[in-house]
């Protein structure tokens, strides 16, 4: 399979600039997220200066912006200035607070008022359940379940991301996520169960010209970058 005949959409997930405007020329990315974990690691210290620079260089796809705030009431003008920055930006909204205190309440009237959701950090089918009835009859939204980390507890994320889609069908307006991808695979399996969107980091990114090669060639490849690397290294025994 090529990457154009996927069903899943790509967007691409980072807080670097030059690196999103990179990935903005490939017709097979179709939108970007972004959180503050990136944001930092990108050593961004301007939050809405960064959003502005962003959405003047592309203007017409999805952007997810998320909140920071730890109160409810205070995410909420947050939610509501960051919708207000373009047509195509999702706010990212965290599942809960760091209190475990739930956000679907919050959810709820942002959704209901118009502002595209992107409700993220999320990883059990309950809080699923809880976003999709927050979400009904809203405005379209994203579901960000992280498989990644489910994966990285050594659960099977698939089933999970498929119970997810079953849950999700009374709002049909919200699309799935599969978040915190850790191998280019991982977009393959979410073609498979029919998850709407995944979002991947450029690292992975970089290695979908590897999708269909020949698997003795890559062998050949292999074994050449190990003597490579013992003759650079001098190696003696």
């Amino acid at each position: 399979m090529n990457i154009s005949s996927l069903r899943t959409k790509i967007y691409a997930d980072g807080a670097e600039l030059d690196g999103m405007l990179s990935m903005y020329r490939l017709p097979h990315i179709k939108g970007f997220t972004t959180n503050p974990t990136l944001m930092r690691k990108a050593g961004l210290t301007d939050y809405q200066s960064f959003a502005r620079q962003v959405l003047a260089a592309i203007p017409d796809r999805p952007i997810s912006f998320e909140v920071f705030s730890d109160e409810f009431g205070e995410m909420e003008r947050q939610a509501r200035e960051i919708a207000t920055w373009g047509e195509h930006v999702y706010v990212k909204i965290p599942v809960s607070n760091t209190r475990r205190e739930p956000a679907y309440e919050l959810i709820r009237r942002l959704s209901q008022a118009g502002v595209k959701v992107n409700v993220t950090a999320i990883m059990t089918l309950e809080q699923v359940q809880a976003v999709t009835d927050a979400l009904a009859g809203g405005a379209p939204s994203n579901i960000s379940v992280f498989a990644g980390r489910i994966a990285d507890t050594g659960r099977d994320p698939v089933p999970h991301l498929k119970a997810a889609l079953e849950i999700m069908k009374a709002a049909p307006a919200a699309e799935l996520i599969w978040a915190s991808p850790r191998e280019l695979l991982n977009v393959f399996q979410a073609h498979e169960i029919g998850c709407h969107i995944i979002t991947v980091t450029n690292d992975i990114l970089k290695k979908l010209s590897l999708v269909g090669k020949d698997l003795g060639d890559y062998s050949l490849e292999t074994v050449k970058m190990f003597r490579d690397d013992a003759v650079a290294a001098g190696f003696r025994i």
